[in-house]
């Protein structure tokens, strides 16, 4: 363990609440609870805008893999802070075959990447592509972050269309993807709800998720609930 690593789990420990812990390891069950230490998410966010400007954070983000849930979130939040696209994007991909759990994959999101989105198609590609669960529905989340406004093509349905996974974490995303896509680009996402064109699972999920949703209106919800597949 380096000087970097050691600071880090020193103050991580200094800011454990155990209680949020035991509930927030409920909501990563693939983790062990001996893997969280117990941070919640605005004072570790805190701590990483504060840590991002110490030399120590440059040093902390060369360890990989890390031990902790949270060294692991830390690691996503010092990310963030990183101003270049080009350095940000690579230590993005760097990191994203560490990533173990849904909760940090959610977690990173670059500001850097909504001012350099021809850049960023590309490497939305190669992470849907991976083998690594993580890595697809990182790319999977920053193309619904970033491509599904004034951005939009309708090929960027088919990307996520084309994705075949058996894994729970990569589907949920596909349709929270969806059902985001049936909120803001309701014409255009309709007809593979039409044509049946979804995984099953991912086509019911996102219904479900769009039926649930505040943006949806209630006559899209009326319809899209007759396209559930029985």
């Amino acid at each position: 363990m380096n000087d970097a690593e050691k600071y880090v789990r020193e103050q991580l420990f200094a800011m454990q609440d155990l209680g949020y812990r035991d509930f927030h390891a409920k909501l990563v069950p693939n983790l062990s609870k001996e893997k969280i230490i117990g941070v919640r998410i605005p004072v570790l966010r805190k701590f990483a805008k504060e840590f991002s400007n110490d030399p120590r954070a440059a040093e902390f983000i060369k360890v990989l893999p890390h031990k902790y849930y949270e060294e692991n979130n830390l690691h996503a939040f010092v990310i963030e802070q990183i101003k270049d696209y080009g350095e940000c994007a690579a230590e993005v991909s760097r990191f994203l075959p560490f990533v173990d759990n849904w909760a940090t994959c959610d977690s990173l999101s670059p500001k850097v990447f909504g001012k350099h989105k021809a850049e960023l198609l590309s490497k939305i590609d190669g992470w849907m592509a991976s083998e690594e669960t993580y890595e697809v529905r990182f790319g999977i989340e920053m193309l619904m972050t970033h491509f599904l406004e004034g951005e939009f093509k309708p090929e960027y349905l088919a990307k996520v269309a084309a994705v075949k996974s058996e894994e729970y974490y990569v589907n949920m995303m596909a349709a929270w993807f969806f059902a985001t896509a049936l909120a803001k680009q309701y014409a255009a996402a309709l007809p593979l709800f039409e044509k049946k064109r979804l995984d099953p699972w991912v086509h019911n999920k996102a219904i479900q998720k769009a039926v649930e949703s505040f943006r949806v209106t209630d006559e899209h919800k009326q319809y899209l609930k007759q396209l559930k597949i029985r």
